[in-house]
């Protein structure tokens, strides 16, 4: 495949100019995160290389050349940028030994400087959820479930996610299916559903990693399918923040914090709505427990795994989490 056609490919799956890949920061919730991202914005040289690569996926010498900056400067400013999760890089075989060859994460970026009115006292139920305390399963390999010390289990052998220490899970992943949480409903018998949201970092699941690796990942409550999202990639190559140091770079590192919402209108996934799916359909009230699957059909455009990341593993230190908010 000629690079002209496979950089094409490549900025399709990290979104080009097919999907909006936007960046939410919020100073309330993710200071440290928030200023890392504006300090290295604020850099003309940094946003000219933001702009260059928002269209363009190539390697420092190419960077180098078209913004007329030398390759020492660009080296250091792509360096800052990638710390800061605004870009993404990764070694490739070059015509003269390795490449690093790197892409934009994002083409908008929006800044919350107004606090977020939290709701009264009694108006949000909110559930973390280990990712190892799932109920049921259903996966094929590449497979496999680790702690935050190492693996549990065998390696792409499905029967290891029976483990009792899988509760310690802070990383799993597999091909396709799905596992599936139950959660107690404390949903007050008289509360009007406001709106429901499921949050996690994820990514797709391939051998080792590997960037141009799509998949269709896929959120049900109560058996309801709300939508899927397009991961671009198995993010692997640059140490994820949280992940611990016997992980090898080479394999998966972190994903993305991504937001499932349901609204009294639709569905969304980072404010892209993505189904007619509303609150009414998921039927909160009709039993005891309230079900969260996290999977991938086995029909899927794009069958490219999944890793679904803990709160000691990839770059955000939280688990699942459910948010029900209701009046």
């Amino acid at each position: 495949m000629n690079k002209v056609r496979r950089a094409g490919q490549i900025l399709h799956q990290l979104g080009g100019q097919h999907q909006d890949r936007t960046i939410e920061l919020d100073i309330w919730a993710e200071l440290p995160d928030t200023l890392s991202k504006l300090k290295a914005l604020a850099s003309e040289p940094r946003l000219r290389i933001i702009e260059y690569l928002a269209h363009h996926l190539c390697n420092l010498t190419e960077i180098a050349e078209a913004l007329n900056m030398n390759l020492a400067t660009v080296t250091m400013h792509i360096n800052i940028l990638e710390e800061a999760g605004l870009i993404i890089c990764e070694h490739k075989p070059g015509d003269r030994g390795t490449q690093r060859v790197c892409g934009c994460l994002f083409d908008r970026l929006n800044v919350h400087v107004v606090r977020k009115r939290e709701p009264d006292v009694g108006n949000l139920l909110e559930f973390p959820i280990r990712i190892g305390s799932y109920t049921d399963f259903q996966v094929a390999p590449t497979c496999g479930i680790v702690s935050s010390t190492g693996l549990i289990g065998l390696l792409d052998d499905p029967a290891s996610f029976y483990e009792a220490e899988r509760i310690n899970a802070e990383l799993l992943w597999f091909h396709c299916g799905y596992v599936e949480y139950r959660l107690p409903n404390r949903l007050p018998s008289s509360a009007k559903l406001e709106s429901l949201s499921l949050s996690m970092e994820v990514c797709s699941e391939a051998p080792m990693h590997h960037l141009d690796w799509p998949s269709d990942i896929t959120v049900w409550i109560n058996g309801v399918e709300l939508g899927s999202w397009t991961s671009p990639s198995d993010f692997g190559g640059i140490r994820g923040k949280l992940t611990p140091s016997w992980q090898w770079e080479s394999d998966t590192q972190y994903g993305l914090l991504k937001v499932w919402q349901v609204s009294q209108v639709g569905s969304l996934v980072d404010g892209l709505r993505v189904s007619d799916v509303s609150l009414s359909d998921l039927a909160i009230h009709n039993n005891s427990f309230i079900s969260v699957r996290i999977g991938v059909k086995e029909d899927a455009t794009h069958v490219g795994g999944v890793n679904i990341f803990g709160a000691k593993f990839g770059n955000y230190p939280q688990d699942i989490v459910l948010r029900i908010r209701y009046f």
